[in-house]
């Protein structure tokens, strides 16, 4: 039965498929999102939270661009932290914690808003390719659907499969049946897939834990949001407090106890797992010396007495899990929702892919999310707002959408995945960027969204508030380059500046911050008030003062740097005939066809004489 015809079609519904599906729809494409679960959509599997270190700076230029995840976040916010705010801007990592359920419902909401958004309650278990092109899919129901693009964002739900101790069983989440034959298919088109691993802690019964026992950890006093887009009532927000507890040497012991029934150290877990965010046997036995580890308790919701305990993820028996979590202060008498488990699930290399995550090997068929081999929400939906923006390009013959490196963590993401091995679950860090003072989580606005504007995913009001923002910065600019410190003679070692000195010296000081300086310029601070300027272009103007001379460095090595992005290499170059490359480049290159000068200079083992044969090449080419 043919069920339909459409420009796009989205498989999977999470936080990849949610973003790419409104990105495609609200462009104007006739969308469909296919999942089988509509009660699951934008599910938060693991931990309830969106942002932090890396990925903060993500939901903000998802925001920038038109996505949704930030403005969900902060309509299902409990609580709101803004991480690093001890070093320099260029490390603020926005993060909050979510209500689970009302994340889920926002999406939802956002969703089912969208007139050229349909939905169907299925599963997906072929491809239609004809001539290396795809053409649509076929479900579980039996159901035909043609469409000119496709977008797989099944998460981890390829051949998903469940380990607690010796137990195991599929499932692309607890309670959820995994998706059986996708994988099969896509691989006989030539594409190559893998096994990786992830895993969640055990959810507590909030009633039966001692909270006294427990150091609180509030969100923050001063006022934060994930969106650009909506002033955030905080009026009427009351936080909810998240909790540390540490682990002890008879914690440890007891999950000893368990190592030879763990399927992680048997091998019964054949994926691997993400070095970074390990379960806490792993971090037992590759941190033996360390007598504690930290653990945060923090609540799924408003209206639940569900917590999750960060830190405490778990494949091993639920009898050891237990008993161990009963030995943690406070958790004497603690009694469980759910034990701890492991997932594996299949991935499909991301070097197959172009660099707007289109297959190299299928035509008009986009790849996003975990399926890709990364691991959290913020990641995933990056990449499926990505993809769901080149699907719409693709379907309707426009030019694909490309972020460079020094444009955005997007493209820094992006870069990564289609040009560098992938040994584990790959998670976005701040230290992945070369142009972290470029691409801070506060400019995100000023970066993305004319971009966003431009290809019609971004709103003529977003586009308007940014425009005022830009001049309210600039006006506050020009009037502090054009007022001095007259006759002011501020007595400490800090302030002390020669008369007649431009207030922008002032400012420009590590220890001054821009608070001050209105508090002790009448002057500045009435001219701030009379154009209406908020807190947070005050903060714009105190970063670009004071990085000022950071900010131009980056931006001139981001020039040079882009001169290689902007020299394409075709894919049917024979790199194997180049005898005056290195064995090892000729190989690479053949195995990953960079589609640039620079994602070639990115692969693991091509050296600078690589490099500079290539420019020959390219300049002969060119004649």
């Amino acid at each position: 039965m043919i069920f339909g015809y459409y420009d796009v079609v989205v498989v999977g519904a999470g936080h990849a498929g949610c973003e790419a599906a409104a990105a495609a729809a609200r462009m104007g494409s006739n969308t469909l999102l296919i999942t089988m679960n509509m009660t699951t959509i934008a599910q938060m599997s693991c931990n309830p939270s969106i942002g932090g270190v890396g990925k903060g700076q993500l939901v903000r230029e998802i925001d920038a661009l038109g996505g949704f995840t930030g403005l969900v976040s902060d309509r299902s916010m409990i609580q709101f932290r803004m991480l690093n705010r001890s070093k320099g801007p260029a490390m603020w990592s926005p993060r909050a914690q979510n209500d689970r359920l009302q994340f889920h419902v926002e999406w939802r909401r956002v969703l089912e808003s969208i007139p050229q958004l349909h939905f169907l309650q299925d599963s997906v278990q072929d491809i239609i390719v004809n001539r290396g092109c795809v053409e649509g899919v076929k479900t579980g129901l039996g159901y035909t659907i043609f469409a000119k693009t496709v977008v797989i964002t099944s998460g981890t739900f390829l051949n998903g499969k469940i380990h607690i101790g010796d137990k195991n069983f599929g499932g692309g989440r607890m309670g959820e049946a995994p998706a059986t034959g996708l994988t099969q298919r896509i691989n006989s088109l030539g594409i190559k897939s893998g096994r990786l691993k992830t895993g969640t802690p055990v959810r507590v019964d909030g009633r039966s834990v001692d909270f006294s026992k427990l150091a609180e950890q509030p969100g923050d006093e001063e006022r934060g949001q994930m969106s650009f887009r909506e002033d955030f009532n905080w009026a009427e927000f009351k936080q909810l407090p998240c909790y540390i507890v540490y682990t002890n040497k008879k914690v440890h012991d007891i999950l000893r106890l368990g190592f030879d029934r763990s399927p992680l150290f048997t091998g019964k877990i054949e994926g691997v797992g993400p070095r970074y965010c390990p379960s806490i046997e792993d971090k037992i036995q590759r941190f033996h010396t360390k007598e504690a580890h930290q653990l945060f308790l923090e609540p799924e919701g408003r209206h639940t007495i569900e917590y999750y305990l960060a830190g405490f993820s778990s494949s091993l028996p639920d009898e050891i899990q237990i008993e161990a979590l009963r030995n943690l202060p406070g958790f004497e008498n603690a009694r469980i929702f759910r034990p701890g488990y492991a997932i594996e699930y299949d991935f499909f290399y991301p070097t197959q892919l172009t660099e707007t995550l289109e297959s190299k090997i299928i035509q008009n068929l986009f790849f996003a999310g975990q399926v890709n081999g990364t691991t959290g929400y913020e990641e995933a939906a990056a990449q499926g707002l990505y993809a769901g923006i080149n699907a719409h390009m693709k379907a309707h013959g426009l030019a694909k959408f490309v972020l460079s490196r020094s444009e955005a963590y997007i493209g820094v993401l992006i870069d990564d995945l289609i040009s560098k091995e992938l040994e584990e679950p790959y998670r976005l860090f701040t230290s992945r960027a070369e142009f972290r003072t470029l691409l801070r989580q506060d400019n995100a606005d000023f970066r993305l969204t004319p971009l966003g504007y431009a290809i019609g995913l971004t709103d003529r009001f977003q586009y308007d508030r940014l425009k005022k923002k830009y001049k309210n910065i600039q006006q506050i600019l020009n009037f502090i380059g054009a007022h001095k410190v007259i006759g002011y003679n501020y007595d400490s070692s800090e302030w002390m500046l020669p008369q007649n000195n431009a207030i922008v010296n002032l400012i420009s000081r590590p220890g001054i911050k821009m608070a001050q300086v209105l508090t002790e310029f009448p002057a500045l601070s009435s001219f701030v008030e009379d154009i209406g300027a908020t807190q947070d272009e005050l903060q714009q103007v105190e970063i670009l003062i004071k990085y000022a001379e950071y900010i131009l460095k980056e931006i001139e090595i981001a020039k040079r740097i882009k001169k290689f992005d902007n020299l394409y290499l075709s894919p049917d170059i024979d790199y194997s005939a180049f005898t005056s490359l290195t064995i090892e480049a000729r190989e690479k290159l053949t195995k990953y066809k960079p589609t640039t000068l620079g994602q070639a200079s990115r692969i693991s083992g091509i050296s600078p004489s690589d490099l500079s044969f290539l420019l020959i090449y390219l300049n002969k080419e060119k004649e």
